[in-house]
């Protein structure tokens, strides 16, 4: 097992900076997710650790050991990628053992590790099928089995899964899991998907125009996010947001949007800056209520649309500030297209964010 360290890591094409000063490290055995859009610079950042880009400033470091100066294939990593990068000539058996054709091993040894890595992925009843006969689930299989038999130090993944349907996505991320906790081998892995980071990752890295956000465990980052756009970003429904400007009235701290004025709760105090800027007032789909319009403070909105997901439904309204949030509600709750309604939130679950 290993660890990684980035020191002061920058990659820079032209006048534009992809990744900017990266200083991360990550304990030996831990799933490391790097999560965020596209252009975030997060496939770059795993490129720098793999080898296959050079950085432009600072270090990477595999147990306190600089590799920079290192190819790839000396770094002993094994890589995955989003289409299962196979032989197509080739035989699953044949593509696997193509891992361990420089390895010094003995016959007996690569046929050991093979068939270990093929029955621990289930594809040992596919070694003699050619990739064109297999489905996208056991090609990425084999393709796994193809990068464990190398016993590596670091397993590189970027987005692996992005190319198949949304039910093999399931059962593929919970076997990679199973796979990692049992082999106990560093792992980075990139996604734009919020439910694989939040539901394979030890540690999340949120990168956003090639810096990072913030880095915690998943309940850290949905919990406890520093940054308005780390809030934004994870969640389903996304956090909904309401801009104002921060203000004192009537002995409460208060953010007056274009159009109404919500009070916001004194917990909140310590995270407001400086009155009369600009703040943003956060609260998750889940934690906001439908009320009276009469209720006092309330967010005079109407009702845009319905989406129905059989354990809940989704309201999404447009407010009287002009802006669009989304409600979770039970399936019993009956709201029509054009219904007048107001919105109050759980004031322990708020936000408040200065950017």
């Amino acid at each position: 097992m290993t660890t990684i360290k980035l020191e002061g890591l920058r990659k820079v094409y032209g006048s534009e900076t992809v990744v900017d000063n990266t200083n991360l490290e990550f304990e030996s055995g831990n799933f490391v997710v790097f999560l965020g859009p596209s252009g975030c610079g997060k496939t770059t950042t795993l490129n720098m650790i793999a080898g296959f880009e050079t950085p432009t400033e600072g270090r990477v470091l595999f147990d306190g050991r600089a590799v920079n100066d290192l190819p790839p294939h000396a770094r002993n990593v094994a890589m995955v990628f989003q289409s299962a990068l196979l032989y197509p000539h080739l035989t699953a058996l044949a593509n696997i053992q193509m891992s361990l054709r420089h390895a010094g091993l003995s016959a007996d040894e690569i046929k050991a590790r093979i068939l270990s890595a093929a029955q621990f992925l289930k594809v040992d009843q596919l070694l003699a099928k050619k990739p064109s006969a297999l489905s996208g689930g056991e090609r990425q299989r084999v393709a796994l089995a193809k990068a464990i038999v190398r016993q590596p130090s670091v397993f590189l993944m970027d987005e692996p899964f992005s190319a198949l349907d949304a039910a093999l996505r399931n059962s593929l991320r919970a076997e990679l899991v199973h796979l990692q906790k049992t082999l106990g081998v560093t792992t980075v892995f990139v996604t734009h998907d919020q439910i694989e980071a939040m539901t394979m990752g030890d540690v999340i890295v949120v990168m956003n125009k090639g810096k990072v956000e913030q880095v915690g465990s998943p309940d850290e980052i949905y919990n406890k996010p520093n940054t308005r756009f780390v809030a934004g970003f994870i969640g389903s429904p996304a956090m909904n947001f309401i801009e104002g400007v921060l203000g004192e009235g009537d002995g409460s701290l208060q953010l007056k949007a274009k159009n109404s004025c919500v009070l916001l709760p004194q917990r909140l105090r310590d995270r407001a800056g400086e009155r009369g800027a600009t703040h943003w007032l956060g609260i998750r789909p889940q934690h906001m209520r439908i009320s009276d319009p009469a209720v006092e403070h309330a967010i005079p909105s109407e009702v845009w649309a319905v989406e129905r997901h059989g354990k809940e439904n989704v309201v999404i309204v447009q407010t009287i500030d002009g802006g669009s949030m989304r409600i979770l509600t039970t399936p019993d709750v009956n709201l029509s297209v054009g219904e007048k309604i107001a919105l109050t939130f759980d004031p322990d679950r708020a936000y408040l964010f200065a950017r």
